[in-house]
């Protein structure tokens, strides 16, 4: 159970109403809209219609002119290319951006996307094995900012190194020939994801290629990757972030890509399908994760790249037995670590190890703890000769700043507020476990904390089956970081019946009437099967619940999700 919140309203006072007009909405929306903070006609019709002419240009980005300019200059000159991304969806739909848009130039792009097992971001060995096939000019891309000594041996290896991150600089910064990071000075969008600074870094050094080439990339034909990219990444979708998801999607609906088309199929959508942000989120990614997390995240890329389609079609299939591989393997981690974690139940902070979980899927499992016990938890394995570990957090708790604070355990570390890695060395794990607890009790408390859940109001059944008011919640999307999917509180509802579904029999349907107007729906909570038994039949409930329009099969209807409820 969770702790529901109304979305509190501005101090101003409520908006004029002339402005629903004005702007040819509801006054519900404009409600909606104005307790999201946008406070002016201009910024509402701003996010309901995001369009690529509100995207900032390429010079309002730190470091991205002289970055662009570095690149063009390599480039023309002939000098050998390589781009190196991270092995998961935001790099590696960063890296086939790259190669996408150099390939219109005619310009050939060694890409080069590293193993799990290398670690994350630059290294040694393979930097000195591009050198060796005579790559003189690197770019990364969703990494980088932390690769001081990869960037010092690039260096002497004679590699000139433009760095293009998104992630937390730390102090000292790599001695690069460039570095564009949205995150080290103010700018139009600090929370890009990577696939948006090369997104921008891109469209920079498309005008530069441009006289010289006799080519231009039209930059819209890359959209669709950065929607995948920023998606998959949990970055914040609010300001320029909004815009390149909600017109990326467009792209993705459009399916011209092979790879799209085939990775849409696979995943049980036609390809020329529209898609939310959260089937995006949930379907598509998961698969190309499924690759880096196996480590073979060259897979993902090549199908991002795949110009054939029974080609495409055939790495689809490939990514999804990987992630079907990826799931059962989860789902075993899964049920140890919950065991884990309730033989700790009194720590506030949880640190928990096995040697045999997979490094690769150990972060996916922290985010489940984390759903289930509301606490930060790192999640620990074996992994080259040490232990790695991959933590998620809860809103009250910035897991960044707290390992920060213990920094002298860690061999490496990064990270943000919400998810960070680690590797340590294996004598230190129980002093980890102990300072991780101590610094989540000095931040939170000896008491573990209710999860909060924000409502946009009240919303009775007669108004949740109304398809016009659907239609116009649609205008929200795409859902997800820094802009939640709406959530209501519903009147008193009877619960009429109740049945489960799933291969696993653990989703349950409710059929619930309300009782103030008379209308019943069916409404679908996920893996709630034992908290939601037959018993309720007959009782009186109140839910959490966001509406949606289901055209499943071409018939609309309303599906109602379950965020929560309360038994009265």
């Amino acid at each position: 159970m969770k702790n529901w919140l109304p979305r509190p309203l501005p101090a101003s006072s409520l908006p004029p109403a002339s402005w629903a007009e004005r702007l040819n909405i509801s006054p519900f929306l404009l409600d909606i809209l104005w307790r999201r903070g946008l406070g002016s006609p201009e910024e509402i019709d701003a996010f309901l219609s995001p369009g690529l002419r509100h995207l900032a240009p390429p010079e309002d980005w730190p470091g991205m002119g002289h970055s662009a300019q570095v690149l063009a200059e390599g480039l023309l000159a002939g000098k050998t290319f390589a781009v190196w991304g991270d092995y998961d969806v935001d790099g590696v739909s960063s890296a086939a951006l790259v190669r996408d848009v150099l390939a219109t130039h005619s310009i050939t792009a060694i890409a080069y996307l590293p193993d799990r097992r290398e670690g994350y971001g630059l290294n040694d060995a393979s930097l000195e094995q591009l050198a060796a096939q005579g790559v003189q000019l690197l770019l990364t891309v969703d990494c980088g900012i932390s690769d001081v000594q990869a960037v010092n041996r690039a260096r002497e290896l004679g590699i000139c190194v433009v760095i293009s991150d998104h992630h937390l600089p730390p102090p000292e910064l790599p001695k690069a020939h460039a570095i564009c990071n949205p995150r080290l000075a103010d700018c139009p969008c600090p929370q890009l994801a990577g696939v948006g600074v090369a997104f921008f870094l891109m469209s920079a050094l498309n005008s530069l290629l441009a006289p010289h080439t006799g080519a231009r990339h039209d930059m819209r034909e890359t959209l669709d990757l950065v929607a995948l990219g920023t998606l998959a990444d949990v970055a914040r979708l609010s300001g320029q972030n909004r815009i390149l998801v909600k017109n990326g999607l467009l792209k993705i609906a459009q399916a011209s890509r092979p790879g799209m088309a085939a990775l849409k199929e696979i995943c049980g959508f036609h390809p020329a399908a529209a898609l939310s942000g959260s089937q995006v989120v949930f379907s598509l990614a998961p698969r190309l994760n499924a690759a880096g997390r196996l480590g073979q995240a060259r897979l993902a890329f090549e199908l991002l790249c795949s110009t054939d389609c029974d080609r495409a079609l055939n790495l689809a299939r490939i990514l999804d037995d990987m992630n079907t591989q990826r799931r059962a393997e989860e789902e075993r981690m899964y049920l140890e670590a919950s065991a884990q974690a309730r033989e700790y139940s009194s720590a506030m902070g949880l640190v928990l190890y096995n040697p045999d979980w997979h490094p690769g899927i150990i972060g996916i499992v922290a985010s489940r703890i984390v759903e289930d016990m509301y606490r930060p938890t790192l999640i620990l394995c074996d992994d080259r000769g040490g232990l790695k570990g991959s933590g998620r957090s809860i809103r009250e708790f910035d897991l960044y700043e707290s390992l920060t604070g213990l920094a002298g355990l860690f061999l490496t570390f990064g990270g943000h507020k919400l998810a960070a890695g680690v590797r340590l060395e294996y004598g230190r794990l129980e002093e980890l476990r102990t300072r991780f607890d101590t610094a989540a009790r000095k931040n939170l408390g000896d008491v573990p904390l209710t999860p909060s859940l924000v409502l946009d109001g009240e919303l009775s059944f007669d108004k949740a089956a109304d398809f016009t008011l659907l239609k116009e919640l649609e205008l929200l999307q795409p859902f997800g970081s820094g802009n939640a999917e709406p959530v209501f509180s519903s009147p008193l509802l009877m619960v009429r019946r109740r049945r489960t579904f799933g291969s696993e029999k653990n989703h349950v349907v409710l059929e619930v009437e309300d009782t103030s107007c008379g209308i019943t729906l069916h409404a679908k909570a996920w893996r709630q099967a034992e908290a939601l038994p037959d018993s309720m039949c007959g009782r009186h409930i109140r839910l959490a619940y966001t509406p949606r329009m289901d055209t499943w099969n071409g018939a609309p209807s309303v599906d109602v999700r379950i965020k929560d409820w309360k038994f009265e």
